[in-house]
């Protein structure tokens, strides 16, 4: 049956402004109508619908998180069901869509988790975030940038070998290890719709070809953990790379002799840069800068969140099987390296605005519409009539009051002082 809602006087969050004391008519998994009060507007009141009183909240488009390996102790890569378990925990922070993300692994945890992307892609359970392809933080990495990445699982591409740069990091390829390169390819092969992005470092042999063959596939190729040179990021970016992952982190860093992969990713239109949002793993001066050079539309607002986010620090969880400890600014190893982020998207919305300085629009379009549109998404990330109505609700605070998916309210908060 139909659910119609009425989320009404609320400031509804647009592309490029903010409609004060706006409403919203959500007719079942889509936007009906925008009534602004300066047309008319007393709130419609269409027969059967309920009404929901958004007054002195701001409503959004549903956050689209591009980037997260787990949230509220579970990862990715844990046994049993973890990404139902993210999917069903991540709209109390506002997210409607993600894109589950894994490090490096072996071909069959890689394939278990891609089976279990596949299911909840094909149903989505009730109340849950939609399951997006997932994202792989692939095992085709440098070594010297692997941060939390385990070293044993790291392999060169396939085809043409390079003995000089196997004598450095004799474990790439390794013919006598427990899987080769081919065997994570044949995964994602056999699971090609499920596999959305496949992180990269372009310097590796043999690359730029594999750069090649999965942009044919379908996939997107995002340029990551890497020492590239800005002449050879460029020429992945040439041979179909076009997106970043986590700009600044684990990669070259950007000097104004020696640019780096980060300079190659700041002067490429054509290339959609992660930004993890949290003010430690990118010191906010350097957001406005990557901002700045790309515009909105060129960076994805993500989380890198772990099974530790939503978790109060000193706590444990899991990172690829490896123990994580939750730290007060991100999340650590056991031996100190940093392992990705705490955050949630809600918290990144309250950064880029109460931190960097972004207007609310903007924020809203960095954590939702540019993702949306990066990934493809048709109708997700914006509030327009005949959108998709994945809508977040945030209180004056911007804490997340109500979550909408489809529209349908799978989250409400509360203790929110909204609702009091």
């Amino acid at each position: 049956m139909t659910v119609r809602i009425v989320l009404a006087g609320g400031d509804l969050v647009l592309p490029g402004r903010v409609l004060p004391r706006g409403s919203l008519l959500l007719d079942g998994p889509r936007i009906e109508a925008i009534v602004e009060p300066s047309k008319g507007g007393a709130t419609p009141e269409p027969s059967g619908a309920a009404l929901v009183d958004v007054r002195n909240c701001y409503v959004l488009p549903g956050f689209v998180d591009a980037h997260v390996h787990g949230v509220e102790g579970f990862d990715t890569l844990d046994g049993g069901d973890p990404i139902a378990g993210i999917a069903a925990r991540l709209p109390r922070y506002g997210v409607t869509a993600f894109c589950p993300t894994t490090v490096a692994c072996g071909p069959r945890e890689l394939a278990r988790a891609l089976e279990q992307v596949g299911r909840a892609r094909a149903a989505r359970a009730e109340g849950s975030a939609r399951v997006l392809p997932a994202h792989l933080e692939s095992n085709f990495i440098n070594p010297k940038y692997q941060g939390a990445q385990p070293f044993d699982c790291l392999r060169l591409p396939p085809g043409l070998r390079d003995p000089a740069y196997e004598r450095r990091a004799p474990l790439y390829g390794a013919p006598d290890g427990d899987f080769s390169a081919d065997d994570i390819l044949n995964v994602i092969a056999s699971a090609r719709t499920d596999v959305g992005t496949v992180t990269l470092a372009p310097e590796l042999p043999g690359a730029l070809a594999l750069v090649r063959t999965l942009v044919s596939a379908g996939h997107r190729v995002s340029l990551g953990h890497s020492g590239a040179s800005f002449d050879e990021a460029i020429e992945a970016i040439e041979a179909g790379a076009g997106f970043a992952t986590h700009l600044f982190n684990r990669m070259t860093p950007m000097t104004h002799r020696a640019p780096g992969l980060p300079g190659a990713v700041l002067a490429r239109e054509d290339v959609h840069a992660e930004l993890i949002c949290d003010g430690y793993h990118v010191h906010p001066a350097m957001c406005r800068v990557a901002i700045g050079a790309k515009g909105i539309t060129g960076v994805m607002a993500i989380t890198d969140g772990t099974g530790g986010s939503g978790l109060a620090p000193g706590s444990t969880a899991w990172l690829g099987g490896r123990s994580i400890r939750v730290g007060p600014r991100a999340a650590e190893l056991e031996d100190g390296t940093l392992a990705g982020s705490t955050l949630t998207m809600d918290g990144a919305l309250r950064m880029l605005v109460g931190i960097i300085g972004l207007p609310l629009v903007d924020a809203a379009a960095l954590c939702s519409t540019t993702p949306a549109r990066a990934l493809g998404l048709t109708g997700l990330g914006l509030i327009a009539e005949g959108a998709v109505a994945d809508i977040v609700v945030l209180d004056r605070s911007l804490r997340v009051v109500r979550t909408f998916i489809d529209g349908r309210e799978v989250y409400v908060n509360t203790g929110a002082a909204a609702l009091r």
